[in-house]
């Protein structure tokens, strides 16, 4: 399922984390795991590699990572301040270092007008700094939109690194 170059972007995410001293937590929705699967899939991983969230569910998001009610409300589970809200209750559930979290619509259904398929927010914590968001809005089929989704989130993770 993942690509050489998949793989080589999560090593060396995973070199960042070591000489940073962190461990790193991921919450993840529309990816179903698959950000964490990647980076497990590298042999010594569990140096710094600390724990998933799948929350696929409002009521996960809620359970899990603390994210308000009132930003599923009033922005929707799809949106940058809960992709933002997940990042940030998965360092406080966890306790890592840095976290990653991925929200969005792979499809083929569940798009509308204002939020297609293919539309997802990523967003990484660092710490206790507020995290830092990017929109993305992916083509292809669904795994596709989903390893998209992952590459971005890996790519923004080291950039949060630098």
């Amino acid at each position: 399922m993942f690509s050489g170059e998949n793989v080589k972007q999560a090593t060396t995410l995973l070199s960042k984390l070591r000489e940073r001293k962190l461990t790193i937590a991921t919450a993840e929705s529309c990816t179903g795991g698959l950000i964490i699967t990647l980076l497990t899939e590298i042999p010594g991983s569990s140096d710094v590699v600390d724990r998933g969230y799948v929350t696929y569910s409002n009521r996960a998001k809620q359970d899990m990572l603390a994210v308000p009610e009132r930003l599923l409300v009033q922005y929707g589970a799809v949106s940058a301040p809960v992709a933002a809200a997940m990042a940030e209750g998965a360092i406080v559930a966890s306790g890592a270092g840095i976290a990653i979290s991925v929200t969005g619509i792979a499809g083929p259904g569940g798009g509308t007008a204002r939020k297609p398929v293919g539309l997802v927010f990523v967003a990484v914590a660092v710490g206790q700094a507020k995290a830092i968001t990017q929109e993305h809005l992916f083509t292809g089929n669904r795994q596709q939109v989903r390893l998209q989704a992952v590459e971005a989130a890996l790519t923004l993770a080291q950039k949060a690194l630098k």
